[in-house]
């Protein structure tokens, strides 16, 4: 077990606080966006770079938060040459940065296309290879996975949120089969990932910020899809599906 000690401390967040954390998150987040996008306008933004923004910008918004996390399960080898996904629980805005910090790799999430539409944030998820697959137009969606594909050839790790949209209290939402697709398509490893507690800290549609807050990252054993057809998908979902929840129901950030 790997534990990252940011501060013990659990308290609800004030609103002076919460207001700290709410201003303290943007300027972030408009921070390391803006050293993206200089380093891309004079050439010089590489990979290893953006990882280390992405995990430096994550771990600054958890220590706002001060969030206890631990590490559990075996990670595996992302250099191996295969294709990856990470399919994880999405409980919170924090699931991101949980992941950056968390795990090894040049991770990048599936991104909805309405990311791309925020100032600053999506011009730097553009430069630093964060794709975005649109299925609601088909010769759209065909260039997207075929840039998807790429990214994962090259390397890249995907995130991805089979649920689609956040859970308001932790529990596994039905599964949409997007990023099933995907996983599919690219003949990708699935790893299956549960992030526990992590909806305490900013519970969905909600601004209730709670600091000192325990959480932790379950990792479970990867599926591989190689060989796996577009009939199989209803299987796949459910396989994967079933691995998250023993995640879920192991640990002990509840």
């Amino acid at each position: 077990m790997i534990r990252l000690k940011l501060n013990p401390l659990t308290e609800s967040a004030t609103l002076l606080r919460r207001a700290g954390v709410v201003l303290g998150s943007v300027g972030l987040t408009a921070l390391y966006s803006l050293l993206v996008l200089l380093r891309a306008l004079v050439g010089k933004l590489h990979r290893p770079i953006v990882d280390k923004y992405c995990r430096e910008w994550s771990a600054a918004l958890l220590r706002l938060v001060r969030a206890n996390l631990a590490v559990r399960g075996e990670v595996p080898d992302f250099n191996d040459g295969r294709r990856y996904i990470i399919m994880s629980t999405h409980a919170s805005h924090y699931d991101i940065p949980v992941a950056f910090v968390s795990l090894p790799g040049s991770i990048r999430m599936l991104a909805k296309k309405e990311l791309y539409a925020i100032p600053l944030l999506g011009q730097a998820m553009r430069a630093g290879e964060f794709p975005s697959v649109d299925r609601s137009n088909r010769a759209r969606a065909l260039k997207d996975l075929d840039k998807a594909r790429e990214m994962m050839e090259s390397g890249i790790v995907l995130w991805a949120a089979p649920e689609g949209t956040r859970s308001p209290d932790g529990q596994l939402l039905p599964f949409k089969k997007g990023c099933f697709h995907l996983a599919l398509d690219t003949q990708a490893v699935i790893v299956p990932v549960a992030i526990r507690g992590i909806h305490r800290v900013l519970p969905a549609r909600t601004m209730q910020i709670n600091i000192g807050q325990s959480v932790e990252v379950q990792v479970g054993e990867p599926l591989d899809t190689a060989g796996k057809t577009k009939e199989e998908l209803p299987e796949v979902m459910a396989e994967v599906r079933h691995r998250i929840e023993t995640l879920l129901g192991d640990g002990e950030a509840h």
